[in-house]
């Protein structure tokens, strides 16, 4: 089933600020929020629908994304666009919690008045080196992080400043009579939990440092300094809270002889001027092995040869840019005495002169051989 169109699902026009993008969230979370609707399938569903639809157009960058490619231009990477599938409700709560404010009871998420908040880890970089070939087909690295993961034999139980709300509440006598406040509890920061057990070597919340191997795909065409998100593995929360991210950082590790330049890849070619004259054929490598290429009589230095489609895909969208060959006509620097004679019979021919169309093509199979 093809997917609602975000502006449509929050009910805001394309021009819509992010105010008016918030406002409207807001109003839609609040209308289908799992507190006022339990045991409604359907009311959860656009809960999450217009979660997801937040998310992106909230995101500047995701939601420029969004409109010039649409859906598909938010599946350039992992974590790259929108998508809630693999997420339950309380990972809804704990990124936008302070969307919804208070006057919702029960514990099924983050938020406000007498909610639990579900402790989130924080968000690991790394940097990860790819080679051209890499980029140009996309792969799989697995790489080793270090990070935090809740210790085995760790317990918890209620926190016994907020009695498992999360939340202290204070009452406090005005002219206006009693008014109550509430707010996160400093001691369990609102999980409403604490350590009961704690395994040695482990810290205050029963968490440790622990080398894992995480698997990332990287899709073809990134780039030099692009950062992908792999959601859910960086640092994991106590208590079973939400795990952060880990934030994927792109080196790419410079060719020998070919050059990026977007999508499209340069190489420099370098040929005698004896086959610029006359026309010959040579190879030259592309990104996944080589090509020839015909060189033209009077082909002169500066000349770009291109070769359609032999670059790079393009991370956000469909095609893949050129291969393009830069023609520099190399002059020898060292002559014997009879390439010199030759070269010096050549000087004062009208041939030699700027735009001449003729050629003395004996003469310049002679001067070519000597130069092979």
């Amino acid at each position: 089933m093809a997917k609602r169109d975000y502006y449509e699902i929050l009910g805001v026009g394309r021009q819509a600020s992010e105010s008016d993008i918030k406002k409207a969230y807001r109003k839609l979370a609040l209308k289908h929020h799992p507190d006022k609707n339990p045991d409604d399938a359907s009311a959860e569903e656009k809960f999450k629908e217009a979660a997801e639809a937040y998310e992106v157009l909230q995101d500047d960058q995701k939601r420029a994304k969004y409109d010039r490619f649409g859906h598909e231009g938010l599946k350039g990477g992992p974590g790259g666009g929108g998508g809630f599938g693999g997420m339950d409700m309380d990972d809804i709560f704990s990124q936008f919690g302070d969307i919804f404010g208070g006057g919702f009871g029960g514990n099924s998420g983050g938020g406000g008045g007498g909610r639990r908040r579900r402790m989130k880890g924080s968000n690991l970089r790394i940097k990860v080196k790819m080679t051209l070939e890499e980029i140009a087909l996309g792969v799989e690295k697995k790489v080793k992080v270090l990070k935090q993961v809740q210790a085995e034999g760790a317990e918890y139980s209620d926190c016994q400043t907020c009695q498992g709300t999360g939340q202290v509440r204070r009452v406090q006598n005005t002219i206006l009579g009693q008014m109550q406040t509430a707010s996160t509890c400093p001691q369990c920061q609102g999980s409403g939990q604490s350590v009961r057990k704690r395994p040695q070597g482990s810290d205050e919340w029963g968490m440790v440092r622990k080398e894992a191997v995480v698997t990332i795909q990287i899709p073809a065409g990134v780039e030099d300094g692009m950062q992908l998100n792999v959601r859910g593995e960086g640092n994991g929360a106590p208590m079973g809270g939400v795990a952060g991210d880990l934030l994927v950082v792109i080196e790419a590790i410079p060719h020998a002889f070919l050059q990026r330049n977007g999508k499209n890849i340069h190489y420099d070619l370098y040929i005698p001027f004896t086959d610029a004259a006359l026309g010959a054929s040579a190879e030259v490598p592309i990104i996944d092995g080589k090509a020839k290429i015909k060189i033209e009589a009077g082909t002169q230095s500066g000349r770009i040869v291109r070769l359609r489609g032999k670059g790079l895909p393009s991370v956000d969208s469909y095609g893949s840019g050129d291969m393009l060959i830069n023609i520099n006509v190399w002059t020898p620097k060292k002559l014997t005495d009879e390439e010199k004679s030759l070269l010096e019979q050549l000087r004062d021919s009208s041939n030699f002169e700027p735009d001449s169309d003729h050629q003395e093509k004996g003469f310049f199979d002679k001067v070519r051989d000597m130069f092979t």
